[in-house]
C-alpha cells in the first residue's frame, strides 16, 4: 500500500499518511506520494491526517537519511520540497487533523495548512536545531506568520516541543479538542468550507495568501481584484438565489 492514500467524503478528501510503523517519518518515497495525490474531481476542501494512532508524523527519517551520500541527499531535498508544496499551494481549504507528535517536518507539513485541528494528544516543535539543522520545509516562514515573532523565536531557536493546550494558546494550532476527535472536528470544518461558493472559497483563499507579502493598501487592491473575480461569476446569483428561496445554494460545477 501507499505510504500516503485519499479517502473521500462527498466533496472533502482526506489525505492520510500511512507509514504506521514509524509514525509516518518523512522518507523520501512518502515525500513522492504526497507530492503526486490525486485528490479526483468535485474535491473542494482537504484535510491532510494520519493512519498512526498515536503520531501525525514525527519529521525526517533520520534512519534513511544516515543512508545517503550528498548527492541523493539532495535529490531527497527536492522531493521534500515538492511535498511541502503540493500542500501549501492548494486553492481550496486544507486542514490539518493533528494528534500525538506533529515535530519537525511533521509539524511543517501541518503549519502548510489553512488550518490546524488538534486534539489533547498534540505535541509540536520544530527541534532541528538540536539536530545541527535548519527547518526546510517552511517552519521559520510559516510559524512567524501564523503566531508572531516572538512565538516562532521561542520555537525555532530552543527546538522545545510544545503540548496541545500551551499550542493552542500560542496560535500554533486553531482548534483544541478532545483525544480522539481530531479527525472528526476536521472533517465537519472541512465539510463546512467545502459548503460555501467554489469560486468565493478560491478568490478568497488566494487574497488572504497573497496579502500577506504586501501592504495594506496593495493588500486591498488584492481584495478588490478577488472581489470583481468573484461577483460576476455564476457563483454569486445561484447564492442569492438560494438566500431568498431559503435553500442550500447548488453551485455551478468547478
Amino acid at each position: 500500500m501507499s505510504d500516503v492514500f485519499v479517502r473521500r467524503h462527498g466533496g472533502v478528501a482526506e489525505v492520510l499518511l500511512n507509514r504506521v510503523s514509524v509514525h509516518n517519518a518523512l522518507s523520501t518515497q512518502l515525500a513522492i506520494d504526497l507530492a503526486a495525490v490525486d485528490l479526483g474531481p468535485g474535491v473542494r476542501a482537504v484535510v491532510l491526517t494520519s493512519e498512526s494512532p498515536v503520531a501525525f508524523c514525527v519529521g525526517a527519517d533520520l534512519k534513511e537519511r544516515g543512508r545517503l551520500s550528498d548527492a541523493e541527499f539532495m535529490a531527497q531535498r527536492l522531493h521534500f520540497r515538492r511535498a511541502f508544496a503540493s500542500v501549501l499551494d492548494r486553492p481550496i481549504p486544507t486542514v490539518a487533523a493533528v494528534h500525538g507528535f506533529a515535530l519537525g517536518g511533521g509539524f511543517e507539513l501541518a503549519l502548510c495548512c489553512d488550518l490546524i485541528v488538534a486534539d489533547a494528544t498534540a505535541v509540536v516543535g520544530l527541534p532541528e536545531v538540536t539536530l545541527g539543522i535548519v527547518p526546510g520545509g517552511g517552519g521559520t516562514q510559516l510559524v512567524v506568520r501564523r503566531a508572531g515573532y516572538g512565538t516562532a523565536a521561542d520555537l525555532l531557536l530552543t527546538g522545545r516541543r510544545v503540548e496541545a493546550e500551551e499550542a493552542y494558546r500560542l496560535r500554533l494550532v486553531d482548534r483544541l479538542v478532545p483525544a480522539g476527535e481530531d479527525r472528526t472536528a476536521a472533517l465537519e470544518l472541512a465539510a463546512t468550507m467545502a459548503a460555501n461558493s467554489p469560486v468565493a472559497i478560491r478568490n478568497t483563499k488566494n487574497a488572504l495568501r497573497r496579502g500577506l507579502e504586501v501592504d495594506l493598501a496593495a493588500a486591498l487592491d488584492i481584495e478588490d481584484s478577488a472581489w470583481r473575480a468573484t461577483v460576476f461569476s455564476a457563483d454569486r446569483p445561484e447564492g442569492v438565489r438560494a438566500f431568498l428561496e431559503k435553500r442550500p445554494p447548488v453551485w455551478p460545477p468547478d
